[in-house]
């Protein structure tokens, strides 16, 4: 998740392929994950009976399992790739992100998990409209959850194309067109059978097969330096060359300007908040049985997702003390390669293969995260509630969110081939920023705010997602940044003389989500609708003690 925030990791379609390891090994590897998963998620199948089970696995897991899954879903492939490259290149500056991405489960926990699991059923527009007017609420909060997960997918499918230049030795963008097409029809199957249960345990193997692989390659880079991490640290120094103190000093990445600084802090502003409002995170807080094991699945997530970054952090200066950042650099997969090249390096073509088959069922995972998030917001949200107006059965519900799943999977499919080679920083960067604008000030005033109305959540909700995507195609990473040394295009355009960026900042956090709080505001006074009184009481009651967390949300 969180490394595809670096800019530039992901190379061109083009770009040559370095061979390293056995690419047969690899596949071999990867084939027997997919199908011990497979096996798994016909077998959780079998218990798909009703849309609880389809959305939220019939409640069934407990907070330790659901913590787990929670961290396989938010540790993406490029969250090990992306940071253990940004800190063997950058240092200090590229260990700021895994810092921001912990400490942003704080605020999913002290804010939202137990709150949500208490007041809502499947999804976040379940909360958003316990006490607003259904239909135009549950609408916007669809559209705003379609739109994170649609470029969240893109992403994480751009990303699959753009690694097997590494891990598989193609360099072709026909042949990683082939890869995102294979990633999304297995996406596709996951959902289709296993469900959120299905989902749930590739997201939780997938989770301790990353940490455990992380960890045994943070202990191999510890034993080649005595286990001591001032070696470590200085071995990346020397390897750097000149100005190679900087590793170990902030500024090497964000420090040039006052501006580089400002879009940090923009950047970092969307990602913290951002957590607390993706819904594909919001939706796993439903597949516990009590508020209790939601609040008890957000600890065990901090102190995984916390382990695996502490992780990075050794794996990111060994990277750079091993395999050095001119070779990461000048790899296919750039930043994206020093997990990879410092597996190869420390335990050759085998360590590789188990490294390459993490990282694609990483990405499996968490693209059948997305999807069942997707299918069940347009299936409960948009079908059920708003077309049918709550009138439809159960089964019908179920089987319009397998044919979302189907349409959303052959999207993400074309839009992945579409996007391989692109700036996938971008789209990474959008998902969270639209989470934090659209999604988060709405959900904290509906939970909080007495005086808040159905316009005002309009106004938010549409507000900040409009806001964030004007920004977002106004700024340097769809046109006009041009790499000074190569002087190619950065941006989405390739074209180097294509620049209407106007806005000077790749992250419109720091813009988009004070403004969406604002106008929050602004829509709910302006608004002469009132309130119901009672119907807060409910919610608020309901939120803090779980008290009728299990009657059906009223349509």
């Amino acid at each position: 998740m969180s490394g595809t925030v670096l800019a530039g990791v992901l190379p061109a379609a083009t770009a040559p392929a370095e061979q390293i390891g056995e690419p047969v090994v690899n596949i071999a590897i990867f084939g027997a994950f997919v199908l011990v998963t497979l096996v798994i998620v016909f077998r959780a199948s079998r218990n798909n009976r009703s849309a609880a089970d389809y959305y939220a696995a019939g409640r069934s897991f407990t907070g330790p399992q659901n913590g787990t899954a929670i961290a396989g879903d938010y540790l993406s492939a490029a969250s090990f790739l992306g940071i253990c490259g940004a800190i063997a290149i950058y240092g200090y500056d590229g260990f700021l992100y895994s810092i921001g991405f912990l400490v942003a489960w704080l605020v999913a926990l002290l804010l939202v998990a137990e709150l949500l699991r208490n007041t809502g059923r499947f999804t976040m527009a379940d909360v958003l409209s316990f006490r607003l007017r259904q239909r135009p609420v549950r609408m916007a909060a669809a559209i705003s959850t379609l739109a994170v997960v649609f470029f969240y997918l893109l992403a994480q499918m751009a990303g699959a194309g753009g690694l097997v230049a590494l891990l598989l030795g193609l360099d072709t963008a026909a042949a990683q067109g082939v890869v995102i097409a294979v990633v999304g029809t297995l996406m596709i199957l996951y959902v289709l059978v296993g469900g959120m249960k299905g989902t749930t345990w590739v997201q939780i193997i997938k989770a301790i097969l990353l940490i455990v692989g992380a960890g045994v390659m943070t202990v191999w880079v510890l034993a080649r330096f005595g286990f001591n991490l001032s070696e470590l640290l200085q071995g990346a120094i020397d390897v750097a060359g000149e100005g190679g103190e900087t590793l170990i000093e902030p500024g090497r990445q964000y420090g040039a300007s006052a501006l580089t600084q400002l879009n940090f802090l923009s950047l970092a502003l969307a990602l913290v908040l951002g957590t607390a409002g993706l819904p594909h995170v919001l939706m796993r807080f439903y597949t516990v049985p009590s508020a209790k094991e939601a609040r008890r699945s957000v600890v065990w997530a901090i102190w995984l997702i916390g382990i695996f970054y502490l992780f990075t952090l050794v794996l990111g200066y060994g990277a750079g003390a091993l395999v050095g950042p001119e070779r990461i650099a000048s790899a296919p997969g750039r930043a994206n390669s020093a997990a990879p090249l410092l597996a190869y390096e420390l335990g050759g073509v085998l360590l590789l293969g188990i490294i390459s088959a993490v990282a694609f069922a990483t990405i499996l995972a968490v693209v059948a995260g997305l999807t069942i998030t997707a299918a069940a917001s347009f299936a409960h949200d948009i079908y059920a509630s708003v077309i049918k107006r709550g009138e439809v059965e159960p089964d019908k519900e179920v089987r319009v969110a397998r044919i979302t799943v189907v349409a959303i999977g052959a999207l993400a499919i074309l839009g992945g081939i579409f996007a391989n080679g692109q700036n996938v920083a971008f789209l990474v960067a959008l998902a969270f920023a639209v989470a934090a604008s659209a999604n988060l000030p709405t959900i904290i005033y509906s939970l909080f705010w007495k005086r808040f109305n159905t316009a005002g959540a309009l106004w938010s909700m549409y507000g900040g997602l409009v806001s964030c995507l004007v920004l977002i195609a106004f700024s340097p990473v769809v046109s006009g940044k041009v790499d000074a040394a190569t002087g190619e295009s950065l941006s989405m355009i390739r074209d180097t003389s294509v620049d209407f960026a106007i806005f000077p900042l790749e992250n419109p956090g720091i813009v988009s989500i004070p403004l969406a709080f604002l106008l929050g505001i602004v829509g709910t006074l302006l608004s002469k609708e009132q309130p119901d009184p009672e119907k807060f009481a409910e919610m608020e009651v309901r939120s803090l003690t779980g008290a009728g967390a299990e009657k059906a949300t009223p349509h």
